[in-house]
């Protein structure tokens, strides 16, 4: 692989949403007050070995490759990527991920199928669409990348509730791989935002209490004060993935938001060696930033 330097922030936020994940992922489930954990090792719900990563990765790469190759949202291919993901390891996927695939794989039509999910669990608000959106962020700049972030969530999850919380991480994403600071990237998400519940919870997230959960509100906040209140890359993964519970997602969703931020070189080194698919990833992140529409 040719030599990367400098912040590559785009980058950054594949990469680090990968390692959050990775990270994360033996924690998963766990408690808050268990052993702070800093290095990647083995094991968790699904025993994987050091440095696997899980469906959030999974996702996000399908929505990556998808961006790259149809150069812009296209949820025909894109839910064709995502089911292939899914085959290779069914049991990683949520609850609403799960059923929505299985039931477009057995011919009930993406929209109709969407639109079970949420009819058969009461919900729809899980925190599989924030996590996988995030290339849309890179994608995209910050004129049209709500919109598309609310497209991308509906294709699986009906409820807009996790649209906006994806639209509102990804917004912050756009902005920042394109050197906008982090609090102003902030404050534009915020006045973008007008789901009342996800712009109160995110827009003053100071005063909530931190629940790393499956909710996709409870989710992101977690992930979005772990990293604005971190002073490092370093700092806002750990912070995020020692919180326990849905750990894997809030570490990715962190991951995704620092790495936008502090760029590839802030990722430690020993991570970066452990991650499965590293210059993979580096490489797709190359091609959805070649290929973004605001070049």
């Amino acid at each position: 692989m040719r030599f990367i330097t400098g912040q590559m922030r785009h980058v950054g936020s594949l990469v680090a949403l990968a390692i959050g994940d990775s990270l994360g992922a033996p924690l998963e489930g766990s408690p808050h007050f268990g052993p702070w954990m800093t290095e990647m090792r083995p094991g968790g719900r699904h025993f994987r070995i050091k440095g696997e990563v899980t469906d959030d990765t999974l996702q996000a790469v399908a929505v990556a490759e998808s961006l790259g190759a149809c150069r812009g949202f296209d949820q025909k291919d894109l839910i064709s990527r995502l089911i292939s993901g899914y085959k290779k390891r069914p049991e990683w996927y949520g609850p609403t991920s799960s059923m929505f695939f299985s039931l477009v794989q057995s011919g009930t039509l993406p929209h109709l199928a969407a639109r079970l999910v949420h009819k058969r669990r009461g919900s729809s608000r899980s925190n599989g669409s924030v996590m996988r959106g995030f290339p849309v962020g890179i994608f995209y700049p910050a004129t049209r990348v709500y919109e598309m972030s609310l497209a991308c969530s509906r294709v699986t999850h009906v409820d807009p509730v996790a649209g906006h919380c994806s639209g509102f991480l990804n917004t912050m994403v756009s902005d920042m791989c394109r050197g906008i600071p982090r609090k102003t990237a902030f404050r534009h998400a915020r006045a973008l935002c007008t789901d009342i519940e996800v712009h109160a919870v995110l827009g003053s997230y100071e005063e909530y209490t931190i629940i790393p959960g499956l909710d996709a509100v409870e989710c992101s906040h977690a992930a979005l004060s772990c990293f604005m209140n971190a002073k490092t890359l370093e700092n806002a993964l750990l912070s995020a993935i020692n919180l326990g519970g849905d750990a894997d997602t809030v570490g990715a969703c962190t991951g995704a938001l620092a790495g936008a931020f502090w760029g590839l070189d802030a990722i430690p080194l020993r991570w970066r060696r452990d991650l499965e698919g590293y210059e993979e990833l580096v490489l797709l992140a190359e091609r959805v930033w070649t290929g973004r529409v605001d070049r």
